[in-house]
């Protein structure tokens, strides 16, 4: 399930047309504006930076190896340090000078054994969690590895205490800023998995561990933390284990879309207990922007939503270079009563395709004033291009506001870095890959959206479009 084919001449295929390049801490030139007097702090992301070895390359865009960038303010210069996560596969593999493992949409290469008796590489390459004493580089099916902060140095896997046998801890926990408590969920693999539920303290440590079965082997990607309610849309993906169990697919592509089932939901208290589940209309999605409790007691929530499971298909073949399956998204909100068990209202606001959905951290848990997302540019064909643009959707009175990157300029995932001095305001920090001139650079823009970018500063080699980041504060 590997490939020897370079990605094609897409622009932002060539972003990934060859590994990544770490480099050291570096100061960086402004090239443009000045960096905001209070923006003080580090952007952390991750990504997949390395798709191939050798001669091969990976099947599927989540298998590459994760790469963290750091980009620190102070009050007198901006630094940045870009490393590799030194994952034990990763290790070896540079070792081998080839893939030795599986992974997602990959089967471990050699004698079909293989298969059976080598584990799915980690490849920490999905988001971070930064910690009072340390950085988390999470991934769906394993432990997350821990760095240093500031010299990105890899420690090692951490069981935060609870991940005894390598339990899964995912790439989209959720903090509250007020009680500083961390919830997160892992699904076990089995016959039927095993949804593991994570309450954690502010240093990570877990304080308890819950499971609630799951029917099949569904893909759940990311969770919603509303109130007083933890809530998971269970969408009608499930595992066909037979061409694995014999070694002839991979996970993604076993894989199967079955609307028939609907799309099931769980809603979990603080404490990890079940309160209410139930069933709806069938779709699929990768993330939810937000969830709270209404005055009437309901939840709602906020949900890129697909109509089926095409954007896998898409998202494999981002790889290659060169993608051309349809995958429209759209945002919806999502009206749930807890005590009838029953979904109320659903209703489409905003019929644009988006991702990465990104709220203000003091928001999560609440209605949010405003909803940060990764779009398109207008006239282009989304078959065949990476979003060019961030937008800020006002929640209030449904408008949006679009930053428009330019012509072959890719912005990551917006993050939202909060004012120290000014808790409604902020600033959205991205990293942006420059098609025309083949480099990188960091954008900062005012939390408004609409103006051009504040500051620009040049990064000293090109960091791949990747997937989740976060923003510490000084």
């Amino acid at each position: 399930m590997y490939t020897t084919s370079k990605p094609a001449t897409q622009t932002w295929a060539k972003a990934i047309a060859q590994p990544a390049k770490e480099f050291s801490l570096t100061t960086l030139p402004i090239l443009a504006g000045k960096v905001p007097a209070n923006l003080r702090g580090t952007l952390y992301r991750n990504g997949p930076a390395r798709l191939e070895r050798g001669t091969a390359r990976v099947g599927h865009w989540f298998d590459g190896d994760g790469a963290i960038l750091a980009v620190n303010f102070t009050d007198t210069e901006a630094t940045a340090l870009y490393r590799y996560v030194q994952t034990q596969g990763y290790q070896e593999e540079a070792a081998a000078g080839q893939f030795l493992y599986g992974n997602y949409g990959m089967t471990a290469p050699g004698p079909i054994w293989n298969q059976w008796f080598k584990p799915i590489k980690n490849a920490a390459n999905t988001s971070v969690l930064a910690l009072p004493d340390k950085l988390l580089a999470l991934w769906e099916g394993g432990n997350p590895y821990a760095l240093d902060l500031k010299t990105l140095q890899t420690w090692g896997c951490d069981d935060l205490g609870e991940l005894e046998n390598n339990l899964p801890y995912s790439a989209h926990p959720k903090i509250d800023t007020q009680t500083g408590e961390i919830f997160n969920f892992g699904v076990t693999p089995g016959l039927n998995a095993t949804l593991n539920l994570y309450k954690s303290d502010a240093t990570g440590r877990i304080l308890k561990h819950a499971t609630f079965p799951l029917k099949g082997v569904p893909l759940v990607h990311d969770f919603v933390l509303a109130g007083e309610y933890l809530v998971f849309f269970i969408p009608p993906v499930r595992l066909n284990p037979l061409p694995i169990l014999v070694g002839l697919n991979n996970f993604s592509d076993s894989l199967e879309w079955q609307p028939q089932l609907g799309t099931e939901f769980l809603v979990f208290d603080r404490n990890l207990a079940l309160v209410c589940r139930g069933e709806t209309e069938a779709w699929y999605q990768w993330h939810f922007a937000n969830g709270y409790v209404d005055d009437r007691g309901h939840i709602i929530v906020d949900v890129v939503r697909y109509e089926d499971f095409q954007t896998n298909q898409y998202l494999k073949e981002v790889a290659t270079g060169e993608t051309h399956t349809v995958a429209k998204s759209a945002l919806w909100k999502i009206c749930l009563d807890p005590r009838l068990g029953k979904v109320r209202v659903m209703q489409n606001i905003l019929d644009r395709h988006c991702e990465f959905p990104v709220i203000p951290p003091h928001a999560v848990g609440k209605e949010p004033q405003q909803i940060y997302l990764s779009v398109h540019r207008p006239s282009i064909d989304p078959r065949k291009e990476m979003f060019g643009a961030i937008a800020r959707f006002d929640y209030q009175i449904q408008t949006l506001a679009i930053a428009d990157c330019g012509e072959n300029r890719y912005p990551a995932e917006p993050i939202y870095a909060p004012d120290p001095e000014n808790p409604d305001r902020g600033w959205i920090v991205t990293i942006v890959y420059d098609g025309n001139t083949d480099s990188s650079e960091v954008w900062i823009f005012g939390d408004r959206l609409t103006e051009p970018p504040i500051c620009r500063l040049g990064l000293p080699s090109v960091v791949p479009m990747g997937f989740h980041g976060t923003w510490k504060p000084a």
